[in-house]
């Protein structure tokens, strides 16, 4: 089946409308999650006072573009004397909380404004992925590829957010698209817009560091298998780079720019005193202290907290343990259960398909063919070898909290996934009566493919507005998500104000809350909000009392020790002999206590 360019243009505006207008009805209902809490007053902030003093673990420029709108919203106050600006060293959180909820300010209007850059981003990015795919492998793959996109519930769910994960995949997928563009055709434009793109994905996610080690071994490749000129090869990387860096300074020097040198210095220093790397802290403290590579001294103490981080972990619950020092299955298995089957399914034959294309034992003659095919096939070598580098990171890493941080293989899996089953479908694969072979099986396969692209678009539609809890019909659905993994991956407190209509509706004057989020329970609870943890003996419950209890926490409180794992768990398993009255968006779980 042949697409026009002008039917393929009109089906792609509406699939990226489709992602504008689902995200923006959809994140209205949400309450702040987790991670807003820091970055939107932490962007806030480096606007409106240049200094980088909160937030420093992550580039500046998603926060600034979120914080953007704020500017055009009367009447925000600054809370510029409170002792989490002052005296606290990233006092991150305790600002965001006074900032949003306790400084006056119209803090939905400002969630709702600062959430509008996110979903372009996400809009940008489905451009390229149907840009770029349309330039390799046609209409109907670039179609494809864009579908998948816009019906993955993960960028539906992370793309509405002040979060730096869809910025991560929208600056590796177009950073190497440019690069990739540069070694083609090393034009000065080329080189420029490479470097520039380089240089906006170091200040979108810090964990884009690994583009660096990942362009130099494109550049080898290219210049082994492709070309023979290799200081053309080592100017094109050379320029990329610093053109990159040199973007970066101006940007990290306006965040600086009122930030006091001496207190940066010392801020610096304590952030990394138990960095593994002990002589770091001193060294870009000294730094600090120097006009004109204190710029650079900030960006680099964002990129040591980031290898700190991911080698300290973070305490989460998975399949049934709790540990702070993570799992090597992790990742496969959300992966696994967090995306549609229908992609799964799509994945796997075109996995099967490459296979079979391969036919010959691939021992005969394996260099030989390999050099063919990378010579025709650079750009789709340059994806395969994203994805596999970027995972193993991702496995390495002891930090376990959502597939969200896988994010920036998904569209380059969305694209060579496309391009097999775009491949599939122009192959005819009986010969013994072309014509009417290549009639019957088009038909059968355009029907399946069909029927599967209607199954995700219901999977992921129908969990509408909670794509941030979708799992796939291989656990059982959203419903049952908790049983295996939560945080990011299921609750990440984006249902408080859900809970307060639940309670409004069901006509509850107090309630017992334990809340995993952003957002202050008690300013939209009001009088009704009673604080409670899973550490307190659940006999200062009164009977009959009301008590909700967000996943993360409840799952935290039941799951068991992993080896290793010393703090305290357990702590919830009495609420095992209670059926929970309603759940609220698939992520807070409300009891009512009649006896203990």
């Amino acid at each position: 089946m042949k697409l026009n360019n002008k039917i393929t243009n009109i089906i792609a505006a509406c699939l990226l409308l489709f992602v504008f207008l689902i995200c923006l009805f959809s994140m209205k209902g949400d309450s702040l999650t987790m991670d807003e809490l820091a970055h939107l007053p932490a962007g806030y902030s480096y606007l409106t006072q240049k200094d980088m003093r909160l937030n420093p673990e992550h580039p500046p420029l998603v926060k600034d573009l979120a914080a953007f709108p704020l500017l055009f919203i009367k009447g925000i106050h600054f809370p510029s004397d409170i002792k989490a600006w002052k005296e606290d060293i990233n006092g991150q959180w305790d600002f965001g909380n006074k900032f949003l909820f306790h400084s006056g300010n119209p803090a939905d209007k400002m969630i709702f404004w600062g959430r509008i850059p996110m979903i372009l981003l996400l809009v940008l990015l489905g451009f390229y992925v149907f840009k770029w795919a349309r330039e390799l492998f046609g209409n109907g793959a670039a179609l494809l590829a864009l579908f998948l996109f816009s019906f993955s519930p993960t960028f539906l769910a992370h793309g509405r957010l002040v979060t730096t994960d869809v910025g991560a995949a929208l600056g590796a997928f177009v950073a190497t698209y440019y690069f990739v563009k540069s070694l083609n055709n090393p034009s000065k434009r080329n080189i420029i817009f490479a470097g520039i793109a380089l240089g906006i994905a170091e200040l979108l996610k810090f964990t884009l560091i690994i583009l660096i080690p990942f362009f130099g071994f494109l550049g080898l490749v290219w210049w082994l298998f492709k070309t023979r000129r290799f200081w053309q090869t080592v100017k094109i990387i050379i320029l990329v780079f610093i053109i990159g860096y040199i973007l970066v300074w101006p940007v990290y020097q306006y965040h600086v720019w009122n930030y006091p040198p001496e207190r940066q210095a010392s801020d610096i220093k304590f952030m990394l005193a138990s960095h593994p790397i002990q002589s770091l802290g001193p060294l870009l403290s000294r730094a600090a202290e120097i006009p004109v590579v204190r710029a650079y001294a900030q960006y680099l103490l964002g990129l040591s907290l980031v290898f700190q981080r991911g080698i300290g972990g973070n305490t989460t619950y998975f399949l049934g343990e709790v540990s702070a020092g993570g799992w090597k299955n992790y990742f496969p298995v959300v992966y696994s259960i967090k995306e549609p089957l229908t992609f799964h399914i799509l994945t796997i034959i075109a996995l099967l398909y490459a296979a079979w294309l391969i036919k010959k034992p691939f021992w005969q003659n394996t260099f030989g063919r390999f050099k063919a095919w990378l010579q025709a096939h650079f750009t789709e070598f340059s994806m395969l070898t994203f994805i596999f580098i970027y995972w193993a990171f991702s496995e390495i890493s002891d930090l376990n909290i959502g597939v969200r941080h896988l994010l920036p293989v998904f569209p380059f899996t969305f694209l060579l996934v496309s391009a097999m089953v775009a491949n599939i479908l122009k192959e005819p694969f009986l010969k013994l009566n072309p014509v009417r072979s290549i009639r019957f099986l088009s038909g059968v396969k355009y029907s399946l493919l069909g029927i599967l692209i209607l199954w995700q678009a219901i999977s992921v539609v129908s969990v509408y507005p909670s794509f941030l809890a979708y799992f796939n019909e291989s656990v059982g659905g959203p419903k049952n998500g908790y049983i295996y993994t939560v945080d990011s991956n299921l609750d990440w407190g984006q249902d408080l104000k859900r809970l307060v209509s639940w309670t409004n509706e069901s006509g509850v004057n107090k309630i017992y809350v334990d809340y995993f989020g952003g957002t202050d329970a008690e300013y939209y609870l009001k009088e009704k909000f009673a604080p409670w943890n899973g550490t307190k003996n659940p006999n200062e419950l009164p009977k009959g009392s009301y008590l909700a209890v967000s996943a993360t926490f409840l799952q935290g409180g039941r799951g068991e020790p992993a080896n290793g794992f010393d703090s305290p768990t357990g702590y919830y398993n009495w609420l095992n002999s209670y059926s929970p009255i309603a759940k609220i968006g698939y992520s807070i779980f409300v009891y009512k206590i009649d006896q203990l």
